[in-house]
């Protein structure tokens, strides 16, 4: 059955991932013309980003504590989330599942622990494959990290190969940059093993967290930057934010919710209570505004590219040029190159996807660290 895939230069697949902001599933529906090793053209042919609803997603915020049963059940629960999702994404772009070549699901992190020093790491994504496949009846890649990290890498950033195929251009260096719990840059230059990736710290993580204990769970995103702009920089509390060792280490490196989530932020409501809470929301924007260009700066981007959902806060967004300007750095939303600021991950799952089913490496030893490209993700057959 997959030797079809072989020599087939044109794929349609469905990308499929829930990052760390655990809000919803994004699922792109993507066609791909595998032109040489290191060109490919794509076109959307649709993209979607469908919500879980508020028991889902606390079901998701409980997992990160490490209840095992919880976790268990949940992956099973997140397999027919993600089956949902690549269904009504086909029905709405019109296309009969038989003429879908794969999906590419990356699954929802719950947990990540990079490898340390004299100790390797490990990371877990749930969202069973063999469920998406069967409710399907596509072929699905999934499991993309493991076998980075099986090689000496960090098993993220995962989508820089993508980014590199999507957004190199001659004579200019350009970051791309994704907003998600996590924030994450990608600096494309026109080698790929000089293209580098990292995450930069918090993206959403703090903020989301910090406004939902703020309305008792009412709300659990700070839409449009409301709050946040109503409030003032605390430079004390910016400060101490900044000590963070994390924010010392040199790339390749990446982290999560173990560090950057509700433990963090549970502890600097405490320290700094009496402070407004619009107050503590602007400073933690003010955070990952200020690591995002800290970390960009140095490879002098003549560009720097912004994607996922916090890219359509304007306030964020606001922040990011003032300071982006500052230095002499054009800011540009990833919608100006045709795809969607919360489609680019999906789509470049959707890359890796295709690469898996080809036999061909999927990941950038310069950006997670590994020993060497290997072929990514595990293939289930659904039937």
């Amino acid at each position: 059955m997959l030797s079809r895939f072989a020599h087939k230069d044109t794929f349609t697949i469905i990308g499929l991932i829930s990052g760390t902001s655990h809000d919803g599933v994004n699922a792109a529906l993507v066609e791909i013309k595998d032109i040489s090793a290191d060109s490919i053209k794509v076109n959307i042919i649709k993209h979607i980003n469908v919500p879980y609803d508020k028991r889902l997603r606390e079901m998701i915020r409980q997992s990160f504590t490490g209840d095992t049963e919880l976790i268990c059940r949940l992956n099973f629960t997140l397999g027919e989330a993600f089956a949902k999702a690549a269904m009504k994404v086909t029905a709405l772009a019109g296309v009969d599942t038989k003429d879908i070549d794969a999906i590419a699901s990356h699954g929802q992190t719950v947990c990540h622990v990079p490898p340390r020093a004299k100790r390797g790491g490990s990371t877990l994504q749930i969202g069973d494959p063999a469920v998406i496949a069967w409710r399907t009846g596509i072929v699905t890649v999934s499991g993309f990290r493991t076998k980075d990290m099986a090689a000496g890498g960090q098993g993220a950033p995962l989508v820089p190969l993508g980014d590199y195929l999507l957004f190199r251009k001659q004579g200019k260096t350009r970051v791309v940059l994704n907003i998600g719990g996590i924030a994450n840059l990608t600096i494309v230059r026109q080698k790929a093993n000089e293209t580098a990736a990292f995450d930069t710290g918090p993206g959403n993580s703090l903020m989301d967290e910090a406004i939902r204990l703020f309305t008792n769970g009412k709300k659990t995103f700070d839409k449009d930057g409301h709050m946040a702009k109503r409030g003032r920089l605390n430079e004390a509390m910016l400060k101490e934010l900044l000590s963070n060792p994390y924010y010392r280490k040199r790339p390749p490196k990446s982290t999560g919710r173990e560090l950057f989530g509700a433990a963090m932020t549970q502890e600097i409501i405490a320290r700094y209570g009496s402070l407004p809470p619009e107050d503590i929301m602007s400073t933690l924007a003010h955070l990952t505004v200020r690591t995002i260009v800290e970390s960009s700066a140095p490879y002098k981007p003549d560009e720097l590219i912004a994607a996922g959902g916090g890219a359509k806060s304007p306030y964020l967004m606001g922040l990011l040029r003032q300071k982006l300007n500052s230095r002499g750095i054009e800011l540009m939303d990833i919608g100006e190159y045709g795809i969607d600021a919360e489609a680019r991950e999906a789509v470049c799952f959707a890359v890796m996807g295709m690469r898996t089913l080809k036999g061909l490496p999927g990941n950038l030893p310069s950006a997670t660290g590994a020993q060497h490209q290997v072929i990514l993700g595990n293939i289930t057959l659904p039937r």
